[in-house]
């Protein structure tokens, strides 16, 4: 099927905002008794949403002043995030996708008001008309519900989309949703994206590997993916080969299969 959509996820995809937030955190939970360090946070708060973090660890507060701690800790973000830089190669994947008439969408469990003001400061109000929201679904993220409306609002198919998420919980969303996903290196090792079932990690929006991948996709629109290594309920034909050793050295091999005769070797 056509490549028709890119769907993006927000803190760490379009901008590396993790820093930021970890220190707010950091300061959040040192008032509580609780030190927290980078590791500790990536792996318990990077991509989740608020209130879930605070029944976690934070169980003595009551809803109420769960949501209090968390509209505390996201305005203390928004002070301090009022220049936020894009990811390098930002404005050139917007630009290719506008090109080729390809839909688009945020994919976030941001806040609302967090999201709208991080497009704003991005310039990308106009960019994005369609932003889901997984703060006010049912559930959020790790859950393909997400994912799933946002092909649903786009009226699109999960095999006809592609997602940009940076976190472990971004990256089950979108792959439980059917989706092949582009693993963004801002605050987790491409191990770990790998392991979680990214097609693809690359460290920005410049990486010449993801726009090899692109650019194939676009060529030849009856391409089917066909990853060496992943599970076997991956959406994609797979190869029963396993991935290289060391993911971290980018080996993986994609094969782009046209017409379902054509291998197209893509080496990422």
């Amino acid at each position: 099927m056509p490549l028709n959509a890119l769907l993006f996820d927000l803190d760490g995809t379009l901008a590396n905002t993790d820093p930021i937030h970890f220190e707010n955190w950091r300061e959040i939970m040192l008032g509580y008794g609780m030190e927290i360090d980078q590791e500790f946070y990536d792996a318990q708060f990077s991509g989740r949403r608020n209130l879930e973090i605070v029944e976690e660890h934070l169980p003595q507060l009551s809803a109420e002043e769960g949501l209090q701690l968390s509209e505390y800790k996201e305005a203390q973000f928004r002070e301090q995030a009022t220049r936020l830089p894009p990811l390098a190669g930002l404005a050139k994947i917007l630009d290719w996708s506008q090109r080729h008439s390809l839909k688009q969408a945020v994919v976030t469990n941001a806040p609302r008001v967090n999201a709208e003001f991080m497009l704003q400061v991005l310039g990308l109000i106009e960019t994005f008309p369609t932003v889901i929201l997984g703060e006010e679904l049912p559930i959020g993220k790790p859950d393909p519900l997400p994912y799933q409306l946002a092909l649903k609002t786009l009226d699109v198919l999960a095999a006809e989309a592609i997602a940009f998420e940076d976190s472990p919980s971004g990256v089950r969303s979108a792959v439980g949703a059917g989706i092949l996903t582009v693993g963004m290196a801002t605050s987790q090792t491409p191990e770990l994206l790998y392991e979680l079932g990214a097609t693809l990690v690359v460290n920005d929006f410049a990486d010449l590997r993801l726009w090899e991948l692109l650019e194939k996709l676009r060529s030849n629109p009856k391409s089917k993916i066909c990853v060496l290594g992943g599970e076997s309920d991956r959406p994609f034909r797979l190869s029963p080969f396993p991935l290289p050793p060391s993911p971290s050295n980018a080996e993986q091999q994609i094969l782009l299969v046209a017409n379902d005769t054509e291998l197209i070797n893509l080496m990422v």
